[in-house]
C-alpha cells in the first residue's frame, strides 16, 4: 500500500502541533519527524497519533566525502536508523550535506542548476563518499532500515552523472534510492526515465514540483540556490514541469510499489503552508493516489 506523507519544511516559525494538525487536515497519512529533537521513538509515535498521523521516513545528511568524519557519520547514522526502526519505518533518506566548496573555489550552492565538471568531488573524495555510504547502509540494514540515497540540488550529488557514478560505486544490495523528483528536474534530469531505470533501487520518494521556466532562466543567468528559490522555483504538485501522472502509472505498472511518498514544497507562494499541502494532496487524489 502506498502511503502519502507531507514534509514539514513549508511551515516556518510554527509550533509542531499546528504543523501536524494542518498536515492531518490536508489529508495526509503521516509526516517525517526531525532527527534532532529530544523525543523518544515511543513518544514520537504517541505524539503523532494524537493527530491521526504516522511517523514517516526521516532524513539524515552528512559530509560523506570527509575521511576524518567517517566513523562519526556511521555512528550517527546507526543511532538514526534505530530511531527510524522504533517509530515503525523501514526506510531512511540519506543525503550529502550542503557545505561543499570545490577545488575551483565555487560552492555547490553557487553552482546550483548549472554544475560544471570541476564543481565535483575529487577522485579520493568520491571513494570516501562511496565507502562511507556503504558503511552507513550496512549499519542501517542491521537495524532493519534501508538507507535510501536522496539527491539534492546545491550538494555534491546533484546532476545525473553524479547520481549515476555514486550508484555504480555503491552496493545495490545495501544502498537504495529515495529520489527527489523536483531536485532531479531542477538538475536537468528526465525524471520519468530516471525512475524507470532505477525502479529496483527506489524504496521511497520525495514528490516535489518545480517551475521549468524559472529553472531555465536561472540556469542561463547562473543564479545561486537562493536566487532560484527567491524567484519561485518551487511550486505545488501539478503546477510545474514534473510528470507525476506518468510517474504514478509507472510505479503501479512496473513495480507494484508500496511504501511512503513524501510531498514537499520547500517554499510556497500560496497564502499558507496548509493551503500548499491541501493543493498538492488534492492533485494526487485526482491521480488516484
Amino acid at each position: 500500500m502506498i502511503k502519502i506523507g507531507c514534509g514539514q519544511i513549508t511551515w516556518r516559525g510554527v509550533p509542531e502541533s499546528q504543523v501536524l494538525d494542518d498536515i492531518a487536515r490536508a489529508g495526509y497519512a503521516g509526516s517525517p519527524p526531525r532527527l534532532n529533537i529530544d523525543r523518544s521513538a515511543a513518544d514520537t509515535v504517541s505524539f503523532y497519533q494524537q493527530y491521526g498521523l504516522e511517523p514517516a521516513p526521516c532524513y539524515f545528511s552528512a559530509p560523506f566525502w570527509r575521511a576524518d568524519q567517517c566513523d562519526n557519520i556511521v555512528e550517527a547514522a546507526n543511532r538514526a536508523a534505530r530511531f527510524v526502526r522504533d517509530i515503525g519505518c523501514t526506510e531512511m533518506y540519506v543525503a550529502a550535506a550542503g557545505d561543499y566548496t570545490a577545488r575551483n573555489g565555487r560552492s555547490r550552492r553557487d553552482a546550483s542548476g548549472h554544475v560544471k565538471p570541476d564543481d565535483s568531488l575529487t577522485d579520493d573524495e568520491w571513494r570516501t563518499f562511496a565507502d562511507t555510504l556503504n558503511a552507513v547502509a550496512a549499519a542501517s540494514l542491521r537495524e532493519g532500515v534501508s538507507a535510501c540515497f536522496h539527491n539534492h540540488v546545491g550538494t555534491v550529488i546533484e546532476v545525473e552523472d553524479e547520481v549515476e557514478r555514486l550508484l555504480e560505486m555503491t552496493d545495490p544490495e545495501m544502498v537504495f534510492l529515495g529520489p527527489d523528483t523536483g531536485h532531479l528536474a531542477w538538475a536537468g534530469v528526465d525524471v520519468l526515465d530516471f525512475c524507470r531505470r532505477y525502479l529496483g533501487r527506489i524504496k521511497t520518494m520525495h514528490l516535489k514540483d518545480i517551475d521549468g521556466s524559472v529553472r531555465a532562466r536561472g540556469a542561463d543567468a547562473q543564479w545561486s540556490y537562493t536566487e532560484f528559490v527567491d524567484d519561485g522555483i518551487f511550486v505545488e504538485l501539478g503546477e510545474g514541469c514534473v510528470d507525476f501522472r506518468s510517474i504514478m502509472s509507472m510505479l503501479a505498472m512496473l513495480g507494484g510499489f508500496t511504501g511512503w511518498l513524501i510531498v514537499e514544497t520547500d517554499v510556497t507562494q500560496k497564502p499558507s503552508a496548509f493551503e500548499s499541502a491541501r493543493v498538492s494532496r488534492a492533485y494526487l487524489h485526482g491521480l488516484g493516489v
